[in-house]
């Protein structure tokens, strides 16, 4: 691996990192307006992180990535933030899909 490669790596990891503290930071926003808007929610990115720990050997069950992602049990989460979607909010989704 060379120099550059390994510093890309860092970058990327820092930005991940960054993200994952941005969404926690802001737990307001709910996956379906992050489908919506985006086309991924946080269960998306810990469906990434299950295949991405896949391919390096890594094996990680989607439980134990979406507790990194949210920062917490994924139940504890929706307790504490998840709101019903509006029928606005499911249009738009459904409209996507």
């Amino acid at each position: 691996m060379t120099k550059e490669d390994k510093s890309s790596i860092q970058v990327e990891a820092a930005v991940f990192r960054r993200l994952l503290d941005h969404l926690s930071d802001n737990n307001d926003v709910q996956n379906i307006d992050l489908m919506n808007l985006a086309g991924f929610c946080r269960n998306c990115l810990s469906k990434w992180y299950v295949a991405a720990s896949s391919e390096i050997g890594e094996e990680i069950d989607y439980e134990e990535a979406r507790e990194y992602i949210y920062k917490m049990p994924y139940s504890k989460w929706k307790d504490k933030h998840q709101k019903v979607a509006s029928e606005e909010q499911l249009k738009n989704f459904q409209s996507k899909s």
